[in-house]
Parts: C-alpha cells; sequence; structure tokens
C-alpha cells in the first residue's frame, strides 16, 4: 500500500535536449476540486522532502484547509517516488539519469494538474526548493496562477548558494564506494559526510550558541549530527540527492528564455509574498529583497528566527508558521 498516486507522462523531451523514458510524478490530493476547478492550491516537495512533510502546511482551521481547497502536492524528480535515479531502469539508472531542471519539472507538473481537473491554482507555496519551484510556475504560466509564496527560495541560485552545494556534492562523491555512481551498496562513509557538512548550514549560528538542538531530543549537537546521518543513510539514495542538488545548483528563472533575470522578474505579474529568513545561510534575506524590488506586485516579508534555513520546516518554529500562515490567509482571499 501507498499514500500517494502515480501520473505516467510517457518518454518527456527536457530542456536540455535528452529524454526521460517513462517519466511519473507521484503525488497526493486531499479535499474536493470545485466543479470549476478554480479552489486549488499547490505545494511542491523541496530537497530531501516528500508530500508527506509538506502535511504541516495546511489543516483543519487553518488558511490552506482541505475542506476548502484541492491541495495537491507533487514530488520532484529526483526524490525517489517520481522519476529518480533510484527507480529508474537501464540505460538511465543511477549516474545515467538526465540531468533535470525546475523548469522540467513545473512543465510536467503543469500537465498533471490539468489532468486532475484544475483551471486555476489560487496559491503555489513551499520551502526550500519548493519555494524556487513557486517563481517558475509565475514564470510558466501565468495565466493560471493567482498567487505565489515561496518561503527561503530564491528565482535563482546565488554564487554562494552552489559553493556550498559543491561542498556536499564532494564530501558525497570522494567516498571511494560511491565509484561514480555505480555502487554496489550505499556510499556510507559519503553520505555520512554530506549529512554533517548539510547540517552545519541548515541552521544558524544561534541556533547552535542557544542549543535549541536540544528542542529536538538531541542533548548535544554531536547527537544531531548522528541523527542527520542516519536519516541520509537510511532515507536517501546517493544518485538521487546529486540528480536533485544538480537540479538545484541550476536554478534560474531566465535559463533558456530570451531576456535577462531582471527582465523575467519584471514580467512576473502573479501576486506574491517572498518570506525568507533573516539567518538562512543558503537563501540570504538580500536575494528576495532584490527580487522583489523588479516584481510589480511582490511583498518582501522577511522573518526572523534562530532555526536558520530550517525555520520553515513544518513543526520547528512556531513564530515562522504564524507568520506563513498570515501570508497563506492574505494571498487566499477572493
Amino acid at each position: 500500500m501507498t499514500d500517494h498516486e502515480i501520473f505516467r507522462l510517457g518518454d518527456v523531451r527536457l530542456t536540455s535536449g535528452a529524454v526521460l523514458r517513462d517519466a511519473r510524478l507521484a503525488f497526493r490530493s486531499w479535499g474536493t476540486r470545485a466543479p470549476g476547478g478554480d479552489n486549488a492550491v499547490l505545494l511542491p516537495t523541496f530537497y530531501t522532502g516528500t508530500h508527506r512533510r509538506n502535511e504541516g502546511f495546511f489543516g483543519r482551521g487553518r488558511p490552506i484547509d482541505p475542506a476548502r481547497h484541492f491541495v495537491v502536492s507533487i514530488n520532484l524528480l529526483g526524490n525517489g517516488l517520481s522519476s529518480s535515479p533510484s527507480n529508474t531502469g537501464v540505460p538511465q539508472d543511477g549516474p545515467r539519469f538526465p540531468h533535470v531542471s525546475f523548469q522540467d519539472n513545473v512543465s510536467l507538473q503543469h500537465r498533471l494538474v490539468t489532468a486532475l481537473g484544475i483551471r486555476r491554482l489560487r496559491l503555489v507555496t513551499g520551502w526550500s526548493m519548493a519555494g524556487c519551484q513557486c517563481y517558475h510556475w509565475a514564470v510558466q504560466y501565468p495565466e493560471m496562477v493567482d498567487a505565489i509564496l515561496p518561503c527561503c527560495g530564491s528565482a535563482r541560485t546565488s554564487p554562494h548558494n552552489r559553493v556550498f552545494l559543491e561542498g556536499v556534492k564532494a564530501a558525497l562523491t570522494t567516498d571511494a564506494a560511491f565509484a561514480g555512481g555505480d555502487y554496489k551498496a550505499p556510499p556510507v562513509a559519503g553520505l555520512r559526510a554530506f549529512a554533517r557538512v548539510y547540517a552545519g548550514w541548515a541552521y544558524s549560528q544561534t541556533f547552535f550558541r542557544d542549543r535549541l538542538h536540544q528542542t529536538l531530543g538531541h542533548a548535544t549537537y554531536a547527537d544531531l549530527l548522528r541523527d542527520w546521518e542516519e536519516d541520509h543513510c537510511q532515507n536517501w539514495d546517493a544518485n538521487d540527492l546529486l540528480a536533485m542538488l544538480e537540479t538545484w545548483m541550476a536554478g534560474d528563472i531566465s535559463a533558456g528564455v530570451e531576456g535577462s533575470f531582471e527582465e523575467m522578474l519584471g514580467a512576473i505579474q502573479t501576486r506574491a509574498i517572498l518570506m525568507p529568513c533573516r539567518q538562512d545561510l543558503y537563501f540570504p534575506p538580500e536575494d528576495n529583497a532584490i527580487e522583489a524590488q523588479f516584481m510589480p506586485r511582490a511583498k518582501f516579508r522577511p522573518v526572523d528566527s534562530p532555526w536558520g534555513h530550517c525555520a520553515a520546516s513544518p513543526g520547528n518554529d512556531p513564530t515562522f508558521m504564524a507568520a506563513l500562515d498570515d501570508a497563506f490567509a492574505e494571498l487566499l482571499v477572493s
């Protein structure tokens, strides 16, 4: 038994020119689609996340409410549920899985939501890589999207963000057991190193100074690192992590189109609230502040949190989640 459905798209040509064979998207929905197909809220997934983690962004009595909204969460290509290196057969298995972009993800998501009878998206929202996809929805399908709320994400992956990603990539791939991606067993040393480097960037300096890891049940920061190691070793395939990482690194709403990055931002007419965390080490608020200058209907609404990038992960910071709910309510007003 599974808690999701599979939407099959057949062979699809990607922005790279490669063809992804038998492409499929894993998704789940909550609530009921309105007869006019105009009550949908879309929640893409984030790095090392699936539709299950997105359940923390909505609920009965909250601004995003399955009693009123048709909530759909679609899994990223590469996350192990949708088409990924770990579940795709020869000749696109493992390290031979083709590069997929945010543009590819969004264009395939569009095919899925229209097949579900969705005519309009009241809101596209999400954290981190899901937030990045919000911008792409507003660029690629502006006539369909009423509002976007990216939190702790950006319209283009910054050079500093890419440097961080190169670091975690190196930590994983230098494990001899990785074998260029053709490993016979999980490259455990590489996965553990990947998790340790990643954890150091996921939270702010204040998080560790104030020992907030104890609120997660970890007596010491070393215990938190071991928990991250176990999660990555037990729940994630190395090639899947790298496939999503390459999508993240190449993120740019202006890639492959005519017009500059600033011009593409200016063309976004969708209502938007950009909500970074001021202590985020991946997606600093300055990136969103620059974007908001060019987006005619965007509000820049940063939030302070010692949780850093993980402030928007459901269940971590009640203050951040309350700010998100307030922003959801604002954007979902008819």
